[in-house]
C-alpha cells in the first residue's frame, strides 16, 4: 500500500475520532479508492488510532423484502437551553435511507401532524414516488387524521407491537444517529435554530454520508460523488461549524 494511501487513511482517522473502519471505508470509496475495512483497521492501529467504540447493538433488519415500498416515521424530542421541549417528526425511506424532516413543534397536536402528513404525501406525489406501507409506533400523537392522509393515497399504515422499538428499527436507528453525530454536540437555542441544524445535518446525511445498510452508498448521490479516476487528493468541507467533515475529490 502506497504511503499516500496510508497517509489519507490516517488523516481521516485523526480528524474523525468517532468514525469506525467501515465509515472510513465508505469515505475512501467516494474518493474512488477501494480498500478493505481490515486493512484500514490495521493501519489505524499501527498509528495508535484504534477502532471507534461501538454504541450499542445493531438493529434487526426489518421488512427487507418490502423495503422499496416502505416508509417509517417517528417523533423524537430535543431540549433547548431554556428547557423547552421541541418535538421533531420525520419519515425515512427504507430502501434508500433518505430522511425527510416533516416539522418541528412545541405542540404536536392533531392539526400539526395532519398538515405535515399532507405536505409529505404531496411532495412524494410531485416526485413520482410510490409507497405501499407506512410503519409507525402506537404513540397517541399519531392521530386518526394523520393515518387517513396516507390511507387516502393508498398507503397502508402499520402499527408496531406494544413496547417493541425493534419493530421500527430504521426510524429508531436514525434517531440514534442524529443524536450521536449532531444533537449531542450542539446547544439548541430555540425552534428556528433546531430547524437550521436539522436542515444542515439532513443535507449531509442524505447527500454525503456513506451508509452501511446500502453498501456504503449515500441515500441521494449527486453527480461526482465517486471520484473517477481515483484521487488521493481530498478537499474537506465542514458542516455545522466543523462538527462534521465531508470529503470531496480534487480534480487532477
Amino acid at each position: 500500500m502506497s504511503d499516500g494511501l496510508v497517509g489519507l487513511i490516517v488523516r481521516l482517522g485523526r480528524e474523525n475520532r468517532r468514525w469506525g473502519c467501515v465509515r472510513i471505508q465508505g469515505e475512501m470509496r467516494k474518493l474512488g479508492i477501494r480498500v478493505s475495512a481490515s486493512s484500514i483497521r490495521r493501519i489505524l492501529r499501527r498509528h495508535g488510532l484504534g477502532p471507534a467504540p461501538r454504541r450499542g447493538p445493531t438493529w434487526v433488519e426489518f421488512l427487507r423484502t418490502q423495503a422499496q415500498s416502505v416508509l417509517a416515521t417517528d417523533f423524537f424530542t430535543v431540549d433547548t437551553v431554556s428547557l423547552k421541549q421541541l418535538y421533531v417528526l420525520f419519515v425515512i425511506e427504507i430502501s434508500t435511507r433518505q430522511v425527510h424532516i416533516l416539522g418541528v413543534t412545541e405542540h404536536p397536536n392533531n392539526a400539526f401532524v395532519t398538515q405535515v402528513a399532507r405536505n409529505v404525501v404531496g411532495d412524494l406525489i410531485d416526485r413520482g414516488r410510490s409507497f405501499q406501507f407506512l410503519v409507525r409506533d402506537r404513540d397517541t400523537k399519531f392521530t386518526a387524521s394523520f393515518d387517513e392522509v396516507f390511507r387516502s393515497e393508498g398507503i397502508r399504515v402499520i402499527k408496531t407491537p406494544v413496547r417493541s422499538p425493534q419493530a421500527n428499527a430504521f426510524a429508531e436507528r436514525w434517531v440514534r444517529t442524529v443524536r450521536t453525530e449532531c444533537l449531542d454536540w450542539i446547544l439548541i437555542v430555540g425552534h428556528r435554530h433546531l430547524e437550521r441544524v436539522l436542515r444542515d445535518y439532513v443535507g449531509h446525511y442524505n447527500g454525503q454520508r456513506p451508509h452501511r445498510g446500502i453498501d456504503l452508498e449515500v441515500p441521494v448521490p449527486a453527480n461526482g460523488t465517486v471520484a473517477t479516476p481515483p484521487s488521493l487528493q481530498a478537499r474537506r468541507h465542514d458542516v455545522l461549524g466543523g462538527l462534521i467533515h465531508e470529503y470531496h475529490p480534487v480534480a487532477a
